[in-house]
């Protein structure tokens, strides 16, 4: 990576903390046998198994038995999702409008194709002009005869908090378990799984400075989810060798952040000083500015926002040009020609849907990048700026 890079696309992946590499490295040397194996090269490879998952299960505060590691936050979400389908004779799925990709798409195809023969219904929970959930509307939708509730706890692209605890009230009232997409929110903000009120949470590892393809799928103990790929690891919950250099990377990552001199409630709150700096920089120096969701309680790294009517593409393309590096959303779904979802959702108009930029920041974010982006980004935009107007037909230059 270019060293003279600001990187503010966090919220896609982060940088692999040394410490995580170190550990995958570490055991890619030392600890590569087979952890299902008996002999003692794959006993070495099981008691790393079981100390990660430790590690892993303090961090987030839940049971190492309610550890399920996956590939991933997309596998962990889609074990919810069908699993849920599975267990019984239920086909309705409850989401919110504002899912990660991961899901909405799932969902759709079933509502399409159903599953094992079954019409499955998807209901979403729309959400309010700044993007949080509409509980009213929560509350007439989450019924007994859902098979599963899943809402982030987070979104991707506003960095919205969510209402879990609300909807977790609405859950339990109904008999109806609930998915939490805690994506990324963990390592952000403080979590505790025994906590939370979910029955499953999906976590991804490299969105907190550990390494990709892996995740996990917290199970509350006592439920009964049929695994979506047959095998006996993990309890029989996931079937497939563990990738234990990726989970010991998580495991490294988690104790990260346990350990390191700044605790989660610390840091957040210094990454959100140099978030709203930013924010206050930009609509200063760019009057132009709308911020999605300023309304609304947000991650504290996260910064959703357009500058004018300027198409995304061409503001990403000018400020990486001056190395400044951001997205225009989801990694997921980004560089199509489709709008974000949830700002649709939102009641933003297509056209400036396409505009959105998201800015998001990590526990590696200094002063000085935040500075220079402040300098970097008006000096690239505002000659556009001044060469057009808002849908106001207000002209929009600095």
């Amino acid at each position: 990576m270019d060293a003279n890079w600001i990187y503010l696309d966090n919220n896609a992946t982060t940088a692999p903390a040394p410490e995580v590499v170190a550990a995958v490295n570490d055991c890619l040397l030392n600890s590569w046998g087979n952890a299902s194996s008996s002999h003692a090269v794959g006993q070495i490879s099981k008691q790393k198994l079981v100390a990660a998952r430790g590690a892993i299960a303090k961090f987030l505060g839940c049971k190492p038995a309610e550890a399920v590691f996956t590939s991933g936050a997309t596998e962990s979400n889609h074990m919810a999702i069908l699993g849920s389908l599975a267990r019984g004779e239920k086909k309705r799925l409850v989401l919110s409008a504002g899912e990660h990709a991961s899901m909405q798409k799932l969902a759709r195809q079933l509502a399409a194709g159903g599953y094992g023969g079954h019409a499955v219904q998807v209901d979403f929970i729309p959400v309010t002009p700044q993007g949080t959930l509409d509980l009213a509307a929560a509350a007439q939708l989450i019924r007994d005869d859902a098979a599963l509730v899943s809402v982030m706890s987070a979104n991707n692209e506003t960095g919205v908090l969510m209402p879990v605890a609300e909807i977790a009230a609405l859950c339990k009232a109904a008999g109806v378990p609930l998915h939490v997409d805690a994506t990324q929110s963990v390592g952000k903000l403080p979590f505790n799984f025994a906590e939370s009120g979910a029955d499953l949470v999906s976590v991804s590892a490299h969105k907190l400075h550990g390494p990709k393809g892996v995740g996990v799928l917290l199970m509350r103990s006592g439920l009964a989810w049929p695994a979506l790929f047959a095998g006996s690891q993990e309890r029989n919950r996931r079937g497939g060798t563990e990738n234990l250099p990726g989970i010991a990377g998580f495991a490294a990552a988690a104790e990260r952040l346990m350990n390191g001199a700044e605790k989660i409630p610390e840091t957040a709150a210094r990454i959100a000083a140099l978030r709203d700096r930013l924010e206050a920089g930009l609509k200063a120096a760019l009057p132009g500015t709308v911020v999605f969701a300023d309304g609304a309680p947000r991650l504290p790294n996260t910064l959703y926002l357009r500058f004018g009517a300027l198409d995304a593409d061409v503001v990403l393309n000018r400020i990486e040009k001056l190395g400044v590096i951001a997205s225009s959303g989801s990694a997921c779904s980004a560089g199509g020609s489709e709008p974000s979802a949830l700002l649709v959702a939102m009641g933003v108009p297509r056209d400036l849907a396409l505009c959105a930029i998201r800015l998001s920041l990590s526990d590696a974010t200094t002063d000085a990048e935040i500075a220079r982006v402040i300098e970097v980004i008006p000096a690239a935009l505002a000659p556009l700026l001044g060469e057009q107007s808002d849908p106001d037909g207000k002209q929009l230059a600095a």
